[in-house]
Parts: structure tokens; sequence; C-alpha cells
């Protein structure tokens, strides 16, 4: 099966593909059970809400955050403002506090423990609140004061945490910035002091990652353009502004997790070291793909030397991604948890920087706020603990089949009138039992889907192969590997 990826509308217009488009993304949702509407009840209580937050008394408006984010996003988790201190740097990192609006057993908090987070597909999205909040009242949006919860973590001069303090404070953006306008700033000189600094803070972050073992694949996401009666799909990599950013929430992230092990309650992301068998296929793999892998090297330097530009090297970044496979959640309550770490980021670590998307987000925060204020966790937080995991794997398993669907819908669109068509391009995986099936990535247009043989498939080898099947109403796309 094709690799998970994101796929996002860069554009779209009100022609026949995008009506199928839409079409599509609704029969998806019916399979799945999902709606991006909410019932009556849950609507009115996010109403309510919006229009009377329970209001911190610190007002940190003074501080000149910046969210960065998509275009057009609406539901603004995070804003930051870095500075440097005499020995280092600070990081103050605005988190949206849903905590404010929703009260544990309301309609809207019922509701999220159903869905358990956002789904997104193409253009379309399942909230996880109504938007009266995700989109508005706890959105940290430009030029609005908003509840937030307040991480200030201070970082030595090699990019090391040294301090962190999460407080309830009123905050506000000052902008709102795209990814893009980010990289651009900082490219010709433009960027001030704090979007300068995420790139200085970001890299020693990198390094940091790289010393203790950690690990990110460089899996390039896809665009989608529906314009008229067509389709176009193709892959984007990520801006260097992209990795930086994520450092930060990587940050929030590690600190969240040292504060709830320390006090022995909390919600840990965990991934379970790979299994030596699953290291030593990657290993056989790589000979196949004629890539040097010294049996000295360890998995994160290997995948760090791989140019994904290169295409055997670009299979192989495929291949490793079944390594970070078998994430879960991990709860606790008044022990110290067993085997914590998420291990390809090779740390304990916990989801807490985006509470308007993440159901679990909210818990954690209130789990850090208490420890830091030095008052009791709240028993509605007790309380939910246990069965928390057991929620969220859930809504992380409907997410991801909600993305193979939107993707699989998306390819079979771009590719629907081109059916015997012969195409450039590159195996990328092999099927364990049976190596005449597999995945082939094809270029112009940018898809990745299944791919048949009447013999072995060539591993990371360039080939051509014919479209045989693209069918939109069964979201289903596969080539075939003509032979002599």
């Amino acid at each position: 099966m094709p690799s998970s990826r994101v796929v996002r509308v860069r554009s779209v217009d009100d022609g026949v593909a995008a009506a199928s488009l839409r079409a599509g993304v609704e029969r998806v949702q019916a399979e799945l059970g999902v709606t991006a509407a909410f019932p009556p009840d849950v609507e009115a209580a996010a109403v309510a809400a919006a229009a009377a937050p329970r209001l911190p008394e610190l007002d940190r408006t003074d501080i000149a955050f910046v969210t960065i984010d998509p275009p057009g996003a609406r539901d603004l988790d995070q804003a930051m403002h870095l500075s440097r201190s005499d020995d280092g740097f600070v990081v103050q990192y605005a988190i949206a506090d849903v905590a404010a609006f929703v009260a544990p057993g309301d309609p809207v908090d019922l509701e999220a423990h159903r869905r358990g987070e956002t789904l997104y597909g193409a253009d379309t999205k399942v909230p996880l609140h109504p938007p009266a909040l995700s989109e508005d009242a706890a959105s940290l949006l430009p030029g609005q004061v908003r509840p937030a919860l307040l991480w200030t973590i201070k970082l030595d001069s090699d990019g090391a945490r040294v301090d962190v303090q999460v407080e309830r404070a009123l905050v506000r953006s000052t902008a709102q910035l795209s990814y893009e306008e980010v990289q651009r700033s900082l490219d010709d000189g433009t960027a001030d002091e704090s979007l300068t600094l995420l790139r200085e803070i970001g890299e020693l972050r990198i390094k940091r990652e790289a010393v203790r073992g950690g690990v990110s694949l460089p899996l390039p996401e896809q665009d989608v353009d529906v314009e008229g009666d067509r389709w176009h799909l193709e892959f984007r990599e990520q801006l260097p502004v992209e990795r930086w950013n994520a450092q930060i929430s990587l940050l929030t992230g590690f600190a969240a997790a040292d504060l709830m092990i320390y006090a022995r309650i909390g919600l840990l992301r965990t991934l379970p070291v790979p299994d030596p068998r699953d290291v030593q296929r990657l290993h056989r793999t790589a000979r196949a793909l004629g890539i040097e892998w010294p049996a000295e090297q360890l998995y994160p330097d290997f995948i760090r030397s791989l140019d994904p530009s290169i295409a055997a090297h670009a299979a192989m970044v495929n291949a490793s991604a079944r390594l970070l496979r078998g994430s879960g959640y991990l709860a606790f309550d008044g022990e110290t948890p067993g085997n914590p770490q998420h291990s390809a980021l090779a740390s304990e670590y916990a989801h807490v920087t985006a509470p308007l998307r993440r159901l679990g987000d909210r818990y954690t925060a209130e789990v850090c706020i208490a420890i830091c204020a030095d008052t009791d966790v709240p028993d509605w937080v007790h309380a939910a603990l246990p069965e928390l995991p057991a929620t969220l794997r859930g809504s992380a398993s409907k997410a991801r089949a909600y993305e193979r669907a939107i993707l699989d819908l998306v390819e079979a669109g771009v590719l629907a009138d081109r059916v015997g068509e012969m195409f450039a391009g590159v195996v990328v995986d092999v099927d364990d039992k049976d190596p005449k099936r597999g995945v082939v990535v094809v270029h112009d247009p940018d898809v990745e889907a299944r791919v048949v043989s009447s013999a072995p498939l060539p591993l990371g080898t360039d080939v051509r192969v014919r479209l045989s099947v693209a069918d939109l109403e069964a979201r289903r796309v596969e080539f075939e590997l003509p032979t002599a």
C-alpha cells in the first residue's frame, strides 16, 4: 500500500473536477461515519462558551507573538516569540487554551471525546471542536486578545533546555504568517529578530536531535490543483522553516513530558524500539538499492545521510517509514511509567501544542499547568486519563483511514482520463510476500500508487509503467510494469 502522505489543495474552482472531488470526500465521510457538522446542542454550547470564556488575570499582550501556518488556516493553536538572553535564548510559546471555553462533561467536551482529533483531507476537514471555537473565539487569530497557555522555555547557547514554566495568560498575535512568507523573509534578510532566531534555534535543536539519536523522515507532501475538468498533483518538499518550526513544538513536548514524569501523572506519546528484524530487513533493502550502509552506522545517522531527490534514496526513505509504525499513548497516574520513550525522537515526549485539533493536548496542558503552579491536578483529568489512550488510538486510526482514502481519491481523479498511458517512475517498495506487487512513484503527475508485474519488481529502479486502473468511484489506482 502507498505510504501515508498529507494532501493539500493549493487551488480549486467550481468546475467538474471540483464537484467530483467534493462528492468523493462526502462518500469517504459517509463510509467512515464522520461529518463536519455538529449536533445543534453542541453548536449552541460552543457559541455560549465563546461569549463567556474563563479569562486569566495575567496579561501578556505586550509580547509580539506571531503564528506560522499554511495559508488560509483558521484553527491556530500556536503563536511564538523568540528572543536572546544573556546566556542563550528564551522561547515564549502561546498555546490556545481550550479549557477556558470547554468544561468537563459539557456538550462540546462529550462531542470532542467522540471525535478525538480533527480530520484533514483535500479542501475539507472534520473539526474536533465547532468552528465558533476552533476557528474563532479560541483560535489565536491576529489582532485578537485570547486566553492561552504561555510556555516560557529558557535555552543555553547550545540550544539545551535549562528551565521551563507554563502559566495561563492573555496574549495577542500580531501577525498570521505562512511558511512561504517566513522563508522568503529569512532568505532575503528582511525577517525580524524573532524569526531570525527561529532559524538559529531550529538548527541548534536539529543538531541536538542528531546527537541524541532522533530521526525525522523527509517524506514529501502532495499539493493538488483542481481547475475546470482537470486535476493536477505534485510532490512538495518541506521548506527549512517548517523543520525549524517543528523543533519549537518538539521542544515544548519534551518539556511537558519531563514535567509529567517528574510529577508521576500525565499522558505520553510513545513509539516502541524497532524490531531488530525490521532493521535487518532495511539493511537488505539498502543493499538491493545499491546504497552503502556501514554496519557500525546507526539507523538515524543513515537516514540523515539520504538525499530524497535521488531515486534509490527516495525508495529507502519510503521503506524506512515502517520503523515508525506502532506509535501510541501511555497514561499514568501515581507512578513512574515503564518504557516511556518515543524511539524515533529518542526521548520522552508528549503532545501538548495542538489542543484545538487533538483531544489529548487539553489534558496534558492541565497537568503541566498544575505542576508549575504547585496545585493539584484537576479531578476531571484524573478521571479521564485511564480511558484516553484507547480513545486517542481509535481516533488516530480513523484519521489515517480518512487521509489514505482522500489520497486515493485525489490520485484516481488526477489519472482518470489517462488509463493506458505510459509513465516514468521508480519502484519504491516491494511486497514481502509477493515480489510481483509493490509501490511505484511516477512523475508528471506526481503520484504514488500500486504496481504489479508478471516478474519480481526491481526495487529502486527507474521503470516505465502503464496505467491500468484509475477508478474515481472505487478510489483505486494501479500501474503495471510490462515485461519483454
